[in-house]
């Protein structure tokens, strides 16, 4: 057997990303790891309800922005509650692009990484 486990998303500043991932999608941290070092921290988000999670990745060296190519890769979200989280992205700017006639749009995170959201059918 083979299951989803998580996504990773390497952050510029961790906690600029927690704050956004709670307040967009009420993600929570569910575990993190902290190099012995503290070269890097690993925070696992988690939405209450699956076993998935997002892994944000931060890098103390790293000053840089990352390249996200093109950014022809997503994460997706759905919900029962499209309208009013719909409403909420719109009032907090973080909505980057809408497909109307699919029904759904997507936001961006701090670090540029776009997430769809999608209404439950």
């Amino acid at each position: 057997m083979i299951l989803f486990n998580h996504f990773n998303f390497n952050v510029l500043d961790l906690e600029k990303s927690l704050k956004f991932y709670k307040e967009a999608l009420n993600l929570e941290p569910v575990r993190e790891k902290v190099a012995s070092d503290e070269s890097f921290k690993l925070v696992y988000l988690g939405d209450g309800k699956s076993d998935f999670t997002l892994e944000l990745t931060w890098l103390r060296d790293r000053k840089e922005p990352y390249n996200l190519g093109e950014c022809e890769f997503h994460l997706a979200f759905v919900t029962d509650e499209y309208e009013t989280l719909h409403q909420k992205h719109k009032e907090q700017g973080i909505i980057c692009f809408e497909n109307e006639a699919m029904g759904i749009y997507f936001i961006s995170d701090p670090d540029g990484y776009w997430i769809e959201v999608v209404p439950a059918k």
